[in-house]
């Protein structure tokens, strides 16, 4: 009677050496994972930060008024020719003459004269929308803080379908008399 309790007695020690050195071996595994995990987040992280140019503020600014800004939001694209050029840092109403007014950031290596002008844009029937600058021809650069004068605001797509629409129908009423 007392050999089988001895073996079931080194048997349940056996077991418990071999998880205990299971426990180990997958500590190690996990560690050794979770590391890897660890430094491609991080690596992630800065790869989406420096190619979001965030806190990049390297510029001068400018003010642009515009009637309306529908679409327009800090964060929003500023472009020439379709190559972005800057961003609207903020956007503000003008308390003088209650206009929506955008404070720009602009790359230092774009100058732009002061006869410029800017109009919301839109990238497509349904797209977002931008702020394009047209670039004039005085000699005079803009400089910080400066208002750029020409502007044209956004339109209103629904405004645009109501005036076809009301037009078309006004035409055939008096067109029947």
């Amino acid at each position: 009677m007392l050999t089988p309790q001895k073996t079931q007695l080194t048997s349940n020690i056996k077991l418990g050496n071999r998880s205990k050195t299971m426990t180990k071996t997958s500590n190690y595994f996990e560690i050794i994972v979770g590391t890897f995990v660890l430094f491609c987040a991080i690596f992630f992280f800065f790869t989406s930060f420096r190619s979001a140019q965030v806190g990049e503020s390297s510029g001068y600014y400018l003010i642009a008024k515009f009637d309306n800004i529908d679409g327009i939001s800090a964060g929003s694209d500023v472009k020439i020719s379709g190559v972005k050029i800057g961003t609207v840092e903020e956007q503000f109403l003008d308390e003088k003459d209650f206009r929506a007014a955008l404070k720009l950031n602009i790359k230092n290596s774009v100058k732009l004269s002061s006869d410029s002008s800017a109009k919301i844009a839109s990238e497509g029937l349904l797209g977002s929308k931008y702020l394009s600058i047209t670039p004039g021809g005085d000699e005079e650069n803009l400089k910080d803080g400066e208002e750029i004068q020409f502007t044209q605001s956004s339109v209103n797509l629904e405004d645009l379908l109501g005036k076809f629409i009301f037009s078309d129908k006004e035409k055939g009423k008096n067109e029947k008399k």
